[in-house]
């Protein structure tokens, strides 16, 4: 499994080769490459069952590789947090070669995941963004919608980026009101999940309505409807924390 220990003493090892969100798959399928000697433009990640792993940033992807939701498909469970690892920190590296406060080139830390700055003593760390997503139910009834972005067909829970100054619960009750136009009653905390597109943390709630009558705000939401447990559109894929807020509730429901 994965150890979150960066490997500054190895010299050689396993390495995931990305770029622009794209991961060359390895001669076996994976998205580690094989063991081999690192360079000094790679970037030391972590352990994976005990073995020492560098990200190689890529000038350029070819057209064979998957991007990060293409590899979610096609990895089992136990790999989200390597995969979810290599994209954060590769985006991160990408976005800050420079400082943000006065735009001196930034210099890479080896004892940790920071760029410096030497000019100004700017530090900056990868970023993550803490964001909510919420599966409003009345009764039986789950609350589903549809982004404009989304695949045809395809009904997820509500999601939003947490505000400044914003609790993630302020966050639950403002994002529902804003996009279905729903006050919500008891709000239950679910767990966690990592989503690096590009460098999100995703806070799972469940939410009560406290009433049916929806009305999406036309932006971000495209549609959105109750529906029975029975009756369900295309959900979100398996991996999502989304699918997983959808299936606790189903089992919930049919334990009763």
């Amino acid at each position: 499994m994965l150890r979150r220990e960066l490997p500054l003493e190895a010299a050689a090892g396993r390495v995931i080769r990305l770029a622009e969100g794209r991961i060359a798959p390895g001669p076996d399928g994976d998205l580690l490459q094989p063991p081999q000697p690192w360079t000094p433009a790679m970037q030391p990640l972590c352990y994976w069952h005990d073995e020492p792993v560098a990200l190689s940033l890529e000038a350029a992807p070819e057209e064979t590789w998957p991007d990060g939701r293409g590899w979610l498909a096609r990895l089992p469970e136990s790999r989200f947090a390597l995969l979810s690892t290599a994209l954060q920190v590769g985006a991160w590296l990408r976005d800050h070669r420079f400082c943000g406060r006065c735009g001196t080139p930034a210099e890479r830390l080896d004892a940790e995941f920071a760029m410096h700055c030497r000019a100004c003593g700017h530090r900056n760390y990868p970023r993550i963004s803490p964001c909510i997503i919420t599966l409003v139910t009345h009764g039986d009834a789950l609350l589903l919608a549809r982004s404009p972005r989304f695949p045809p067909g395809r009904y997820s829970t509500l999601a939003g980026f947490i505000e400044p100054g914003e609790s993630a619960e302020e966050a639950v009750r403002r994002e529902v009101f804003e996009e279905v136009g729903l006050q919500v009653g008891r709000i239950r905390y679910f767990r966690s999940q990592a989503w690096p597109f590009p460098h999100s943390l995703m806070l799972g709630f469940f939410a009560e309505a406290a009433s049916r009558r929806i009305r999406i705000d036309g932006v971000e939401i495209a549609d959105a409807a109750w529906y029975s447990p029975r009756r369900l559109p295309q959900l979100p894929p398996l991996y999502s924390i989304s699918r997983a807020l959808i299936e606790t509730h189903l089992t919930e429901v049919a334990a009763r």
